[in-house]
């Protein structure tokens, strides 16, 4: 048994009593923080009590703005920064549903690929995935039950898969980005992660006020089945989950154009590269001091002519008409979370092309756990919704979710 893997359910700390938790945490970060190195600050706060979640710890990526505490980005240039001032907006908004953030996790630099330290506590020695490394890892070896991220390609879903833990990317401007030190003001969207789908839902039932997803009425879905380019074993893993949600009353069909979404795949880092270049032009005036990755990424986005950009962003408005139509009937689209397992090694942080065309149309999305390679490792898959519609896509998660495990 691996004592690094103890995912803490949300649901079961609130419906019992958040009494203590914040020692919990500190007791469970102390005895795996060595071998997992997912924080770069902590910072312990008098426990309170307030919100619907009542005290939970909350772990923060740090390109989020935590007051008292420093937002370093991952990066040798934000090293000496101070503390921030005052919390992100989404910060404030967590605190409102009674969560405590406890510290800063481990971003890849500026949340582009280069990695932190962190490892996976599910598959100790293979990358845990990137950019909300940290978070994803917080959450997977039970430090804290919640913990917030941030998409702009993959950096949520495929951290999730990763870890075999749940996380939800929000619809694309459904809360403010204030406060977040992001890359592309058009695709940047936030996440956060549990250790459930279940729990997920009654997190966005905390912050939005919206009704629990978990305990509404779900009859069997509609989904649409896309396969990306995914490898051999996730796609094994696909079969099995298509098979058992058939069997629990599912439809499940094939979505009917596969070469859109791979256009639209390659329209995504077009408007992420122009857009991070002008959004983070201090730092590309001091490029030579940044990883090459993100280097690479401001000095490509620089050289990108308008004209290109404008081609990109109009290509993604009328794929997402088309994707609206294809929904029409259908529940959600069900497809791989990530390309495979977690690579071995902590070098690099995985492909995040499975999620590069659901970000550009800025729509929600969740993370399923609970598949797994034949040696244990974690396979994710993801359900993509329409844009705005995030508790009917969790009430649709936590049916495949509650499918799966049978």
């Amino acid at each position: 048994m691996n004592p690094l893997r103890a995912p803490w359910s949300l649901r079961e700390l609130v419906t019992g009593s958040a009494g203590g938790a914040l020692r919990r945490s500190r007791e469970r970060i102390a005895e795996t923080e060595p071998a997992l190195r997912a924080w770069v600050e902590l910072a312990w706060p008098e426990p309170v009590a307030g919100g619907p979640l009542g005290g939970v710890p909350l772990g923060v990526k740090d390109i989020i703005d935590v007051a008292g505490l420093p937002t370093r980005c991952g990066s040798g240039l934000r090293a000496g920064s101070p503390p921030a001032a005052a919390d992100a907006a989404i910060v404030t908004a967590w605190r409102r549903a009674g969560a405590v953030p406890v510290g800063k996790t481990v971003t890849t630099e500026f949340a582009f690929f280069s990695p932190g330290p962190t490892d996976n506590p599910s598959a100790p020695g293979h990358t845990p995935g990137g950019s909300s490394s940290g978070s994803a890892a917080a959450v997977a070896s039970g430090q804290v039950p919640l913990a917030l991220g941030s998409q702009t390609a993959g950096s949520v879903i495929r951290p999730a898969s990763f870890c075999g833990v749940a996380a939800m990317v929000l619809s694309h401007g459904r809360f403010p980005v204030d406060g977040v030190t992001g890359l592309s003001p058009s695709l940047d969207s936030h996440g956060f992660y549990t250790a459930r789908v279940s729990d997920l839902a009654l997190a966005h039932a905390a912050l939005t006020g919206s009704p629990d997803a978990a305990g509404l009425p779900a009859r069997p879905p509609r989904l649409l089945l896309w396969t990306g380019i995914a490898g051999p074993a996730m796609r094994a893993a696909l079969a099995v989950a298509r098979d058992r949600l058939v069997t629990a009353g599912a439809v499940v069909e094939a979505f009917p154009d596969e070469r859109l979404i791979a256009e639209l795949t390659a329209a995504h880092p077009v408007v992420m590269a122009y857009e991070a270049a002008r959004e983070r032009a201090a730092e590309l005036a001091r490029v030579a001091e940044l990883s090459a990755p993100l280097a690479n990424l401001l000095q490509t986005g620089a050289r990108t002519p308008e004209a290109e950009y404008r081609r990109a962003r109009e290509f993604v408005r009328s794929a997402a008409s088309a994707v609206s139509d294809f929904l029409g009937s259908y529940d959600a689209i069900l497809g791989p979370a990530a390309p495979g397992p977690p690579p071995e090694g902590l070098a690099g942080t995985g492909d995040p092309v499975l999620s590069r065309p659901w970000q550009a149309l800025g729509v929600p999305q969740v993370a399923v756990p609970g598949l797994s390679t034949e040696d244990g490792l974690p396979l994710g898959v993801q359900l993509i919704g329409r844009a705005q519609e995030e508790t009917g896509l969790l009430t649709t998660a936590c049916w495949v979710e509650r499918a799966l495990a049978e």
